[in-house]
């Protein structure tokens, strides 16, 4: 019989449902060595939590995160809540022994970041900031691609992230309080395409950046623009919005080099396109050799976007069973952190009219 690790999660809304389905089916996505137990989930709404917990198979439903972070039978503590709550609770379950599993934004800005992963390493615990897009069986073989030195040496990345649902959202939740989001588009949807640029190219070194609120009332973002460049000499562009009309949840990448092209859209998730010096050819990714494809159907049965979250989890649970490490494919806290030193300094552009440069620090821990 394989161990368990108890698990308590933070948040029960589209995030919790997310966690919640890849906590379930992990453990037929292989045999891994840790199998999670569903301890508890916490949040502020009891009935939405009650009904989280039955739909799901969380053993308790509690009120208050604290009780999670303290519960001795809890060894992974995972943070699906407002950007708001990420960075207090998470210190707490790791100062308390926990993993954890953080989605992103990891923290309000770069200085909570900051702090959260120096706790983390002073905690000596595994942890995971929640960017699922890297495991996507495509992003992976796009990452295999471009080590293998497939399209040649990269010199221009480019990532637009566009959704519609913003003209008429309910501006009631969360994710348009600046208190409880900090940002809008950009924490939302940029932080996403930041770090897939961080996967697939390399740190960025400097960004000029507009960002722009549109509808009236708002405190917060609704979309941004950015040119880039990375620490290796590329150049690129990023662009993330919640107004664009007719884009449900358009999330592609573009990466360019001197002997061909990658590029991806998250509405096609298992293809890949790519390139060589002449024309792009339309690759599925669904061979058993390809990322995690082992772990699924025959060749051409297609997954599906929740099921990134399995894998991250799978992957997660491998790390805290010594079974290899969280880094380099799944996203750290210190991933999290330099995400968030873009993210601020998209922001200082924004501002400043001005190209900003990013210094990035080590732990401190």
């Amino acid at each position: 019989m394989s161990d368990t690790i108890g698990v308590a999660m933070l948040g029960h809304a589209f995030m919790g449902r997310a966690h919640s389905r890849g906590f379930r089916e992990v453990g037929y996505l292989a045999q891994p060595t840790l199998r999670p137990e569903l301890i508890s989930v916490s949040g502020r709404n009891r009935e939405a939590l009650v009904a989280m917990q039955k739909r799901y198979g969380w053993a308790e439903a509690v009120t208050d995160w604290r009780e999670q972070v303290a519960d001795p039978r809890v060894g992974l503590f995972d943070n699906g809540g407002p950007n708001k709550i990420h960075a207090e609770p998470t210190i707490e379950a790791m100062r308390n022994g926990k993993h954890v599993l953080c989605e992103k934004p990891l923290g309000m800005d770069a200085a909570e970041s900051h702090q959260m992963w120096a706790e983390a390493e002073r905690a000596g615990v595994q942890h995971m900031c929640g960017f699922n897009y890297r495991f996507v069986p495509a992003v992976r073989r796009a990452r295999e691609i471009l080590e293998s030195g497939g399209i040649g040496d990269v010199v221009h990345f480019r990532a637009t992230y566009l959704q519609s649902w913003g003209w008429e959202a309910d501006t009631s939740i969360w994710r348009f309080d600046k208190a409880q989001a900090g940002t809008g588009a950009i924490g939302d949807l940029g932080t996403h395409i930041i770090d897939l640029a961080r996967y697939l190219v390399g740190d960025i070194a400097s960004v000029s950046a507009l960002v722009r609120t549109v509808v009236p009332g708002r405190e917060i973002d609704d979309h941004f623009v950015a040119t880039i460049e990375f620490e290796n000499g590329a150049v690129g562009t990023l662009e993330a919005s919640r107004l664009a009309r007719g884009r449900i949840n358009y999330n592609a990448f573009e990466v360019n080099g001197s002997k061909g092209s990658i590029a991806f859209d998250v509405e096609r998730l298992n293809e890949l396109q790519v390139a060589d010096e002449k024309s792009f050819t339309r690759v599925l990714v669904t061979e058993p050799e390809h990322p995690f494809m082992q772990y699924w159907w025959p060749p051409g049965h297609i997954i599906g976007w929740g099921d990134t979250f399995t894998h991250e989890i799978a992957h997660l649970l491998a790390a805290i069973a010594g079974e290899g490490t969280v880094a380099p494919h799944g996203a750290t806290f210190e991933d999290g952190y330099r995400c968030a030193e873009v993210t601020d300094a998209i922001l200082r552009s924004a501002a400043s009219r001005k190209t900003e440069t990013i210094t990035y620090r080590g732990s401190d821990a």
